[in-house]
Order: structure tokens, then C-alpha cells, then sequence
């Protein structure tokens, strides 16, 4: 009979196997070996077969000057994880909110700010830009996420300008993992059912072909408020991915293709019982999206020793929208190309010199109110990165690009990141750079077409910001298990901007150029801690100071809350076929777009918006070959009572439903199933 022996805290040791695992037991983060020493076997002794097995933590520190986190799936299966944004409610530092009541779009934001100064990167390339931005965090389904790579603040230079407040970097599964098919069923009480699958095959050796596939389907319209508009939009869609890897000799490649098709309706069921309108037409809104996209990457090993390599990279896309707000048509055929040069090598192990050169290409064709609109940039640009890394407890990394725009010019991006690990106990991290950004506000934002209000947009400045950031990371031994507390302050500031004016006008939405001050203070403290064998608990405070000019007066940035506290628990039996997870979420009250007086002399909403909590759960089951969860969201089933402003009146100029600060949908349960061949 085989002795079982169960070790913990052995991390060490087997990060490698746990991270080649996909999930508990399927996923199991559990290693065996079978092992003999012949030199202290007695006669007639024989070791059997001995389990070692450890619960590594799903978000673990990136090493490296960057402060940066990585979520890996054991992370991701916590929660329901169906899509992008839907895999950061766990994270503490990660916001995902809606843009509008009516589209369904969502956003990220870090570090107080929205999520268009986040770099967004598929396996570090930079992707989802311009159109693909609102609605992009559901174009990548959360079975295909190997694992989500989150970093603060200025990031490398290696991969662009465009990082003002941080970087996201998504890896996907891949060919050259172990060899398997996965397929994963699930449905809501909100009659959402999506079907997944991923497989791979290794044709040869240094040859093998994954393909990926995601339906999803909302089957039911529903109005939990009566305000006559659906709550959650009617969206198909069909996502396919095909990913190839080949390797012979020193050379590596990479590459595949993707297409998207997704369906997005929305708007009016009922005139809400408002009989002097019922002879206007019902408003709707329906978003149609077709997107292409290919990638590939050639990597040359030069000299292992010294990790000198070259490689490049490119990688293209096609985002065609045609979408109705209303009476508002708008179109876009948007063209993306990308590619990348880079060189690297060690002088010594301490000492890493990258070298590259980058070309970006943007082309938007769009029709507005029947009007063309159309942009073009052209940007070409080198950098230069070196690292200094003195064992991992001293590390100074010091990068410069410089790109030329063909509708900006030439302008320099530095950055500078330094970490000092003072002890095993104290790690201390700082960081200061800058960032660009091009602004397609067309595209961007419209889902502001939904709104009555008139859309008017002004000449704008590409927009520049500094990021400054300080951070401490402890591992403090207490009861022979360890506390891991992270603080952390940044602070952004902006030279141009180009922002969302709701307040100077109540029928009118503004994007236009900043015309004064415009920054954000964010200070965050996380703490996690194994209580007993099995069970983590996290526990998190962020407080946001973010201000910015509207109208010559400095008020704080609207739908954004002050503060943030985050609790959650994990516990997983000791043989891992339980799983139990749940979070607490304390969303921070909030400034409203200064509000108007309507005709009876009373203002159309509060300058507040309140605090709110919410509680997600769930319960995972673990077999041989597959695994049931079951969990509930928003279960506190707090809803923002009025998210439409002016339901009952969808063709006036009050008519607004961007003005989203809290949950739309109540309390809802959900069942899936994940079955491994």
C-alpha cells in the first residue's frame, strides 16, 4: 500500500510542476515522484511511491524591478472568470466598471485612472486599441487565460509609450503545453450560457497546433427595475483562435490567427407604462462586430549562456463596427499593424543590455451622422533598456525610447525603475517615467452615443503624463507561516489630456483638451496570510484622490470612488477536492457630474453617489478528470436604482445612461462544469 505523506510550505521546491498544472486535481498543484537510494536501503527495503504536495498562492510577486503581480489560473477559477473583465474581482488593485447602463461596455481602471492609460498586451504585443477598447475585456474568454501578468506604473520601455499607469499582459493558453482537451459549459440565472473549448496536438517533436473556441449567448431579455430598458444587453458571440508553435535548432516560432463575430443589442422593451409616448418608436441600440486578427513571433537563440537572442514580431488586426445609439449611426473599419525588432544579451549575469526598434501603424476609417471621419498615424521608434542585477537583491533597470509620430513628431520617453530587497523580510521598490497616448475619441467612447446629450468633440493633443511610485513589500514570519503585506503609493500627473466634460453643460458631452490641472493620488495596503492547512485570506484598502479641470474649477474625476476595501477567503480541503472562495468588495461613495434642475425645480440626481458592498462565492468540487462549480455574485443584491437618467424619455437631449457608478443587476447564481480528456 502506498504511504501518503502531505507536506506544507514546501514552494521552493516545486514552483516549477505547480505551475505546469492547469487546475486543482485537473489542476491539483500536487507532484509525485518515485525515488530509490540504493546507498540507504537496508536489505529487503524499498521506498513506495511518495506525494508531496503544496497549495501555491494564485497571485504571486513578479521578480525584477517592476512591481508587478501575476494571476495564475488557480487565481482565475476563484470566481466565475467567463471573460477579461470578469477575472479581477479577486484583485485588489484591478477595477472593472461599466461605462453605461445601456451598451454593456466596461473598463478597467488602475491606479484611479481609466483604463485607456493601462497598455493593454496579448503576450507582449500591444492589442485592443482605438474601437476594440470598450467592449474588448469580453473578447477574450477566461478558459483561454493561462495567466494575467498586472504591473504598476511606467512600465518597460520595451513594448511602447503608451503605458501612463500600467501594463496587462495576457497570456494565452499554449500548443507546446502538455497535451490535452478541455471543455467548459456554463449558464446564469440572467439565462447568460457560454460553451468553451481548447485543444492542442503535438504533431512532432518540435511541432503543435492548439485551436480555441467560445460561444456565448444571452437568451433571455430582463428588467429588473421596470424602467422599461434591459438591464444586461442581448450579445452572441462566436470567438475562434488558432495558435501554432515550432521549434528546430535555435530557432522558435510562434503564430496563429483569430476571429471574432459578436452581436450586441440593447435599449427599450416597453415605453415603462408612459402612455403620452407610446407613439414614438422603441429606442434600441445594436453594435455589430466583426474582428480579425494575426500574429507571429521569430525568436533566434544566439548564444544560450549569455541569453543573447534576437527576435521579431509583428502582428496585425481588423476591428469593422456598424452600430445604431438610437437615431446615431456609426460606423468604423479600423486597420492595426504592428512589428518589432529586439536584441538582448547578458555581458555577465549581472549586467542585461535590450536593444529594439518598433513600428506602429493606425488607420481608422469612420462614418458619423453620415459625416467621415478618418485618422492615420504613422510611428516608427528605437529604445534602449539596461539592468543592472546584482542577485535579486539590487536591481536597477534604466530604459529611453524615442519615436517619431507622423502627426506628433519626435518625442523621448525615459523610465527608470529600481528595486533594493534589504532583507528577507523588506523589499522596497521605486519608479519614475513617462507616457504618450493618442487619442481616438471618436472610437473610444462611443458608447457615449448612447446618451440625448450632444457629442462634441474638440481638436485634441496627443496626451503625456509622469508616473511616480514607491512600494514595500514585506514577508513577516509569524506562527511558522508567513505574512505578505504590500504598500504602495503612486502619483500621476498630466501635461495634456484629453477629457470627458460632463459638467459644464447638462446637454452636452465634451471631450476636449485639459486647461489645467489633472492628477491622481493612489495609496494602497494589501495583506494576505494563511490561517490554518488550506486557508488564505486577503485582505486590501486603496484610497483614490483623483482630480482634473472642468471649466477652469478642480473637481474630483466623477464615477470614480474615493476608496476601495477588499476581503477575501479561500480554503481547499486537504485533499483538494473542495474549494471554497469568497470576496467581500466595499466600494467607496463618489462625485456625480454636477446635476441640473428639472422643470419642477428639483436637481435631476444627488451630487453623491453612496458606498456599496458586495459579496461574490463559490464552491468548486474536484474530480479525476473534471470539476463542478457553483457560485453566486453580487449576492448583497445592492443595484444602482436609476442607472438610466430620464428612462421614460430616450429622445430627449436628459436622456443619459453613462452615468454608471454601481451594480445594474441583482443578486445571480451560476453553475458550470470543466471536463478535461
Amino acid at each position: 500500500m502506498n504511504k501518503h505523506i502531505f507536506l506544507v510550505g514546501i514552494l521552493g521546491m516545486l514552483t516549477h510542476t505547480s505551475l505546469a498544472q492547469r487546475a486543482p486535481k485537473e489542476l491539483s498543484d500536487t507532484t509525485s515522484s518515485n525515488h530509490t537510494d540504493s546507498t540507504t536501503l537496508l536489505p529487503d527495503q524499498s521506498l513506495k511511491e511518495v506525494q508531496v504536495v503544496t497549495r501555491m498562492p494564485g497571485t504571486r510577486r513578479v521578480k525584477g524591478a517592476l512591481n508587478a503581480s501575476l494571476l495564475t489560473q488557480s487565481e482565475l477559477f476563484k470566481a466565475a472568470c467567463c471573460n477579461l473583465g470578469e477575472s479581477f474581482t479577486t484583485n485588489p488593485s484591478v477595477d472593472v466598471s461599466y461605462n453605461d447602463a445601456a451598451t454593456g461596455a466596461k473598463e478597467i481602471k488602475l491606479l484611479g485612472l481609466s483604463g485607456k492609460y493601462v497598455q493593454m498586451l496579448t503576450e507582449n504585443m500591444p492589442n485592443f486599441r482605438g474601437a476594440a477598447i470598450p467592449y474588448s475585456l469580453g473578447y477574450v474568454p477566461g478558459t483561454w487565460l493561462k495567466s494575467i501578468q498586472v504591473s504598476k506604473g511606467n512600465a518597460s520601455v520595451k513594448n511602447g509609450y503608451e503605458a501612463m499607469t500600467g501594463q496587462i499582459n495576457v497570456q494565452y493558453l499554449q500548443p507546446e503545453d502538455d497535451q490535452a482537451l478541455h471543455v467548459n459549459l456554463y449558464g446564469n440565472t440572467m439565462s447568460r450560457v457560454e460553451a468553451n473549448v481548447d485543444g492542442n496536438v503535438h504533431l512532432s517533436k518540435g511541432l503543435s497546433t492548439e485551436v480555441l473556441g467560445h460561444y456565448e449567448d444571452n437568451l433571455k431579455e430582463h428588467d429588473s427595475n421596470k424602467d422599461g430598458f434591459i438591464d444586461d444587453p442581448q450579445t452572441r458571440q462566436f470567438n475562434l483562435q488558432n495558435r501554432w508553435f515550432g521549434k528546430t535548432g535555435n530557432y522558435i516560432f510562434h503564430g496563429g490567427l483569430s476571429l471574432l463575430d459578436e452581436k450586441r443589442e440593447s435599449g427599450q422593451t416597453n415605453h415603462s407604462g408612459v402612455l403620452s409616448h407610446q407613439e414614438e418608436p422603441l429606442y434600441r441600440i445594436n453594435v455589430n462586430t466583426h474582428r480579425y486578427e494575426g500574429y507571429m513571433k521569430h525568436a533566434f537563440i544566439l548564444d544560450a549562456d549569455h541569453g543573447t537572442n534576437i527576435a521579431w514580431m509583428s502582428s496585425a488586426s481588423m476591428h469593422l463596427m456598424d452600430a445604431d445609439y438610437g437615431r446615431k449611426a456609426y460606423s468604423v473599419n479600423e486597420k492595426n499593424v504592428y512589428s518589432q525588432l529586439m536584441f538582448e544579451t547578458n555581458f555577465t549575469p549581472e549586467h542585461n543590455l535590450a536593444l529594439g526598434a518598433s513600428f506602429n501603424h493606425d488607420y481608422l476609417g469612420q462614418t458619423y451622422l453620415s459625416q467621415p471621419v478618418k485618422e492615420k498615424e504613422n510611428v516608427v521608434g528605437a529604445y534602449a533598456q539596461y539592468t543592472f542585477n546584482l542577485h535579486e537583491r539590487f536591481v536597477a533597470m534604466a530604459g529611453l525610447r524615442v519615436d517619431h509620430s507622423s502627426e506628433y513628431g519626435t518625442f523621448f520617453t525615459p523610465r527608470f525603475h529600481v528595486k533594493w530587497q534589504v532583507n528577507d523580510i523588506l523589499g522596497l521598490r521605486a519608479s519614475v517615467g513617462k507616457g504618450y497616448r493618442t487619442v481616438h475619441a471618436l472610437a473610444e467612447n462611443n458608447y457615449l452615443m448612447a446618451s440625448g446629450r450632444q457629442l462634441v468633440i474638440d481638436k485634441l493633443d496627443q496626451e503625456d503624463a509622469w508616473n511616480y511610485g514607491l512600494s514595500a513589500a514585506l514577508n513577516i514570519p509569524i506562527a511558522h507561516k508567513t505574512l505578505r503585506v504590500n504598500a504602495e503609493y503612486y502619483y500621476t500627473h498630466f501635461g495634456h489630456q484629453a477629457i470627458i466634460d460632463y459638467d459644464s453643460e447638462p446637454t452636452k458631452i465634451t471631450i476636449t483638451n485639459l486647461n489645467g490641472k489633472s492628477y491622481s493620488h493612489t495609496f494602497q495596503v494589501d495583506a494576505s496570510y494563511d490561517l490554518f492547512r488550506g486557508m488564505t485570506v486577503t485582505a486590501a484598502y486603496r484610497y483614490n484622490d483623483v482630480k482634473t479641470t472642468y471649466g477652469g474649477e478642480l473637481l474630483r474625476k466623477p464615477l470614480t470612488s474615493k476608496y476601495k476595501g477588499l476581503l477575501t477567503a479561500s480554503y481547499k480541503t486537504p485533499l483538494g477536492l473542495w474549494q471554497l472562495d469568497a470576496t467581500l468588495a466595499l466600494n467607496g461613495g463618489g462625485r456625480m457630474p454636477k446635476p441640473y434642475t428639472t422643470a419642477d425645480g428639483t436637481p435631476s440626481w444627488k451630487e453623491e453617489y453612496p458606498a456599496f458592498a458586495q459579496v461574490n462565492a463559490q464552491i468548486t468540487r474536484w474530480f479525476r478528470k473534471f470539476s463542478v462549480y457553483v457560485g453566486g455574485e453580487n449576492l448583497t443584491d445592492y443595484k444602482q436604482k436609476n442607472p438610466i437618467i430620464n428612462a421614460s424619455h430616450p429622445w430627449s437631449d436628459t436622456f443619459d445612461p453613462t452615468l454608471v457608478w454601481g451594480p445594474m443587476e441583482g443578486a445571480r447564481a451560476y453553475i458550470g462544469i470543466r471536463y478535461k480528456l
